[in-house]
């Protein structure tokens, strides 16, 4: 078999040694093309090398989501086709790590490598859904680029913590989970539309869903980790169907004590619910519009501000080794 490995030298929670030491054991077992990655957008460059390359049958991710987020669209710059395109194998390398936790592997990039060489030993391997976003329409951001995201997107508050996390990480902080929650409140003290939403839900056929402060699209479950605890947004979302989505219609300081309580609480089989919480399941094709720019975010990338997305909701868009 040849592979290519794209190593994130950047990722968090690898050091130089253990990439070698990784990089060594997947050698051992195919012929593998190992890449560094130099530059942002590097990993999506070399998952579209590889699936325009004859040859190429698997391509193994060293990073984190947001290197994973790359490789897929990279993989998938001409549509989606697993039967044809490489498949796809993760090893985990970022703080949280939520596609390949997602997937059932270990959250150690040792423990994971053994893994997906015991699972290519076995020849195991499943086809996951995928989310796709665009510009909508007839409509300002008509002409920003479709990109696919693997776990989650956000329109609103959640994609500003992201927003405001990214700026720390630009002056040298390191991404860790106590960063995460001081940015939540911070998010929360500035945030202007907290008690009367700028969002709408669009779908075919359905009343749209208006005044919302907050709308996480989910492609599967948990949606985030803080620390080991899963996050279940939405607990019935599934790389087997298309996209749910959590959406709150208001952002008081008693809401968000109530929604962030049942969020740190959540399960498998309850997230947050109530009085300004909406649960969506298994959506193939929405909008969200907002009447004002609002930050965006995918995978945990922040992309700026927009006014309206379309979702899609792909079923079987990728092999992956599991």
């Amino acid at each position: 078999m040849r592979a290519l490995l794209v190593v994130n030298p950047a990722a968090t929670t690898t050091s130089a040694r253990t990439r070698d030491v990784l990089i060594h054991a997947l050698a051992s077992e195919m012929k593998l093309e190992a890449v560094t990655t130099e530059y942002r957008g590097h990993a999506r460059d070399l998952g579209r090398r590889a699936a325009d390359s004859e040859d190429i049958e698997l391509v193994v991710a060293l990073g984190g989501d947001g290197t994973v987020n790359e490789v897929v669209n990279g993989l998938l710059h001409g549509g989606p086709d697993p039967d044809r395109l490489p498949r796809l194998a993760v090893v985990p390398g970022g703080s949280t790590n939520v596609f390949a936790r997602a997937l059932g592997l270990p959250n150690d990039a040792v423990e994971a490598t053994g893994a997906i060489l015991d699972a290519l030993s076995n020849r195991s391997e499943r086809t996951v859904g995928l989310g796709l976003a665009a510009g909508t329409p007839g409509t300002d951001d008509e002409s920003v680029p479709a990109r696919w995201f693997t776990f989650c997107a956000g329109l609103g508050f959640d994609a500003g913590v992201v927003g405001r996390v990214e700026q720390h990480r630009e002056r040298g902080k390191r991404s860790t989970h106590a960063l995460y929650v001081r940015q939540v409140v911070r998010q929360f003290i500035d945030e202007p539309h907290r008690r009367r939403g700028m969002i709408t839900l669009e779908r075919p056929g359905e009343k749209p869903v208006t005044d919302l402060v907050l709308s996480i699209v989910c492609n599967t479950a948990p949606y985030s980790y803080l620390g080991n605890r899963p996050l279940y947004a939405s607990p019935g979302a599934s790389f087997d169907t298309a996209l749910d989505v959590l959406g709150l219609s208001r952002l008081s300081t008693p809401a968000v004590a109530r929604y962030a309580t049942q969020l740190l609480n959540s399960t498998p089989d309850r997230g947050p619910h109530g009085r300004h919480a909406v649960s969506l399941h298994d959506l193939t094709d929405f909008t969200l519009h907002s009447k004002v720019p609002l930050p965006f975010q995918m995978d945990g990338d922040h992309l700026g501000l927009r006014t309206s997305v379309t979702f899609t909701g792909v079923r079987r868009a990728l092999r992956v080794i599991v």
